[in-house]
């Protein structure tokens, strides 16, 4: 127990609060974007910059704004970054022009890549091994439930006020978790005084931009594009840098010891391949939800409600499991039961309907629930908590990373399927390019041309496409699990001595 952060759950909580907008942020705005594109007279392009521009900065400034919480101060980059989030929320809601709205969208982005990992640098820092997968149980409910919930919500703001209220929304949350940082969170920093490695902030941020972006343009334009596979081998080849010279360079950003770590390699590449599956499905599901059973925004968005309550309901059921059992157990159960609910999904038809569709999103959610809060538990073990700023933020760089493949390749799996049963013969030659953009165009093409055949062969693609995306989530999650077999060790549960010595072992 570490009696000197006695206040430490309540600051959890309402860290929980700052988190859950960043969450949302990451869906609600993308329902609101038809509303832009005529309120605001935004084109297609700068509409994919407004989510764009905040994936990259995201992405690129986890790792440099890990590293400046360890120096400067956890509290002080917190509260600094909760302040430059709600800033940038009042900004986006009241952007009067496409350039106001992306320009508020990258300080957003900002501010979330010091909220995210530095409300997670603190768990190894305030609490003891017993408690920290309670710890994480809690950061991950409030960051993984506010995804979902981001198309119910919106949906609901979206037919009650102007579109700028799906911003508004974030206020009130990260003002409760200002006040509560600033009051209850003591403030801690690394005790070492290194020289700031500007030259792997440099590689990592390049490295993780180009891949983000090579990954966006491929979602765009395809796997077969030069211009998107160049990205992101040049990524990835970047990436492949910056960790051999981290192991090679004196002052490296993050502790070479993390790259040698079976828990930290383990426990981030099982979360990212959680992280893979898991936007895959919230990236086809509204589409299956509103195309093929015709349910608008916010009906969809409450469709989805089986996710989140799988999620809550599973994430306490794995504190029990690693409690008892062991991290290892708990993931492997969890990504079971996510395969299964995969596999269940994959048998969706045209006339199954939302019954069948709840059992296997809730089984979905449920198995994320069990697999990702030990996963992650795993990787925050081997931190440090003179270095736990740079190392969370590496493992969030690594989920981050993981969900946005996740939308690009298995979105490219799910429209290739669509394209490939669409039986182009049936259509009207006009109709025939906007049909093959994606299932939304195909269905305004058919209710157009007036033929019903042409409706049902539009959802019959669309729900092919989904049912082999979903195969490609199972041939992940079977990864994952050969992972935790490979990496993971079976530890004894519930004593901090042996699992620090087996970690020294490694």
């Amino acid at each position: 127990m570490k009696s000197q952060f006695r206040q430490r759950w309540w600051v959890l909580a309402s860290l929980a609060f700052g988190i859950l907008a960043v969450g949302l942020d990451m869906t609600i705005l993308n329902l609101a974007l038809p509303i832009l594109a005529k309120d605001i007279q935004a084109t297609n392009a700068e509409l994919q910059w407004f989510a764009n521009g905040y994936n990259l900065v995201f992405a690129a400034m986890l790792l440099p704004m890990g590293m400046l919480g360890d120096r400067i101060g956890r509290k002080k980059m917190l509260l600094v970054g909760l302040l430059l989030f709600g800033a940038a929320s009042l900004a986006c809601a009241y952007a009067a022009s496409p350039w106001e709205l992306i320009t508020a969208r990258v300080f957003l982005g900002l501010g979330a890549s010091l909220i995210v990992p530095l409300s997670m640098a603190i768990i190894p820092v305030m609490f003891s091994e017993k408690e920290r997968p309670k710890a994480i149980a809690v950061w991950m409910m409030a960051n993984a439930v506010g995804i979902p919930l981001g198309p119910i919500l919106g949906g609901w703001l979206l037919n009650h006020y102007w579109w700028g209220s799906v911003f508004i929304i974030n206020l009130p949350l990260v003002i409760a978790a200002i006040l509560a940082v600033s009051f209850l969170l003591p403030e801690t920093r690394s005790e070492e005084h290194r020289p700031i490695d500007l030259r792997g902030v440099l590689i990592s941020s390049t490295g993780l931009i180009v891949l983000t972006y090579g990954v966006i343009e491929a979602g765009e334009r395809g796997w077969a594009n030069a211009f998107s596979i160049i990205g992101v081998l040049a990524g990835l080849l970047l990436l492949m840098c910056f960790v051999v010279y981290q192991t090679r360079t004196t002052h490296p950003l993050v502790d070479p010891s993390l790259f040698r770590s079976r828990s930290f390699t383990g426990g981030t590449l099982i979360g990212s391949i959680i992280s893979f599956a898991l936007f895959g499905v919230l990236f086809a599901l509204p589409q299956y939800l509103q195309v093929v059973l015709e349910v608008d925004a916010l009906s969809a968005g409450l469709r989805l409600l089986p996710l989140v309550i799988g999620l809550l309901i599973g994430t306490p059921i794995s504190d029990a499991l690693q409690s008892r059992f062991g991290t290892r157990t708990a993931i492997i159960f969890g990504s079971v039961l996510l395969g299964i609910g995969l596999a269940i999904g994959s048998a969706t038809d045209i006339s199954t309907g939302y019954g069948f569709a709840s059992i296997w999103i809730s089984a979905v959610g449920l198995g994320i629930g069990l697999a990702l809060p030990a996963a992650m538990d795993e990787a925050i073990s081997a931190l440090t908590p003179e270095r736990s700023g740079v190392g969370s933020a590496l493992l969030m760089a690594m989920r981050q990373v993981g969900g946005t493949l996740g939308v690009a390749l298995l979105g490219a799996i799910l429209n290739a399927g669509y394209r490939n049963h669409l039986n182009m013969e049936d259509w009207p030659v006009e109709a025939t390019e906007i049909a093959q953009r994606n299932v939304s165009a195909g269905m305004m093409a058919a209710r157009q041309i007036g033929s019903d055949s042409l409706v049902h062969s539009v959802k019959t693609s669309f729900v092919g496409g989904m049912d082999n995306m979903l195969w490609g989530c199972v041939g992940a999650v079977v990864v994952g699990i050969v992972f935790t077999l490979s990496f993971l060790k079976v530890r004894p549960v519930d004593s901090e001595n042996s699992r620090t010595s087996l970690e020294a072992k490694e």
